[in-house]
């Protein structure tokens, strides 16, 4: 492809202290687990390594704390490539934590406590606008501040550059944010709370898609699962099948492996559909490996 894609990741740093279960604890139940084991984690530091081990140029503006932690995600983000010289480490605050319970179904529900994370401010990324202003694509979710990622939004939109949206955990946005979205990646819960709609189908997807398309977004691209992904695109609406996988390990880390890859893909200048095509064969080798950052794959893996 010639030059090498640059990709600007504004989001979270979180240590999973990951459980593996039989099911989840019923309220008031002790549940005895079969495995337990620690992953570098967070959607920003996922999402981060996937594109950087897809081959892009990776920056990473995020927050961590002064502990054991924080110097893991910082060598392994050397490790990777990826640079942090926008990172910033908080004297106070811990580096954030994550508790997946994964279970034998290869299911997940999280808690987090974003710690350091929540103290990303405007003023870090003001510090880091030139670094927003020369990448390809600006990647961005929602476990930072929220007026954090609006200002780096702005940065990107008024340099020309694209702006990706991962809206995860869902929440509300206010339409001046939508509107300065190139193309939102919700999974089906996250697309119900912005639209009121669950994707069923792609009919009902797609007449969803297009009111949320008049808010500012000029693509829609909604994960499905194990159903692949719905893309809406003003007239278009196209299903892309996920890959076929009969070895579903861990399911943590899909949706991040997803958004990186396409974030890689469209920074690369594929179209949308190529590279959401992209996006499921990578998130497809994730799900058959535990934990976060250790299950992404390389492009020889993809490719």
């Amino acid at each position: 492809m010639g030059r090498v894609p640059r990709v600007s990741v504004v989001g979270s740093f979180i240590m999973d202290l990951v459980i593996r279960a039989p099911r989840r604890p019923e309220p008031g139940e002790t549940l005895i687990g079969r495995e337990f084991g620690m992953f570098p984690g967070g959607k920003g530091a996922n999402q981060a390594v996937a594109a950087a081990r897809l081959g892009a140029k990776v920056n990473m503006i995020g927050r961590l704390g002064k502990d054991s932690f924080g110097e893991t995600f910082l060598g392994i983000m050397a490790e990777e490539g990826i640079d942090c010289s926008h990172v910033a480490v908080d004297e106070d605050l811990g580096t954030g934590v994550g508790n997946p319970v994964v279970e034998d179904t290869g299911e997940n529900s999280i808690i987090i406590v974003p710690q350091a994370n929540s103290r990303l401010s405007v003023r870090d990324i003001e510090k880091s606008a030139e670094a927003i202003s020369e990448a390809d694509a600006l990647l961005l979710q929602l476990e930072v501040p929220l007026e954090t990622s609006i200002a780096a939004a702005q940065i990107a939109s008024d340099a020309g550059v694209r702006v990706i949206l991962n809206p995860a955990p869902a929440r509300e946005l206010p339409e001046s944010f939508l509107q300065m979205v190139s193309v939102i990646v919700p999974n089906e819960v996250e697309f119900q709370a912005l639209t009121g709609v669950f994707p069923h189908d792609l009919e009902t997807t797609a007449a969803a898609s297009r009111s949320l398309i008049k808010k500012g977004p000029h693509t829609v691209v909604v994960t499905l699962g194990s159903r692949g992904a719905y893309v809406v695109e003003n007239d278009n609406a196209v299903h892309v099948p996920a890959e076929r996988v009969s070895n579903v390990v861990d399911t943590t880390a899909a949706g991040d492996a997803f958004c990186g890859a396409l974030a890689h893909g469209l920074a690369s200048g594929k179209s949308v559909i190529d590279a959401v095509c992209y996006a499921n064969k990578a998130a497809s080798i994730a799900i058959t490996r535990m934990g976060a950052i250790p299950s992404l794959p390389r492009a020889s893996e993809v490719k």
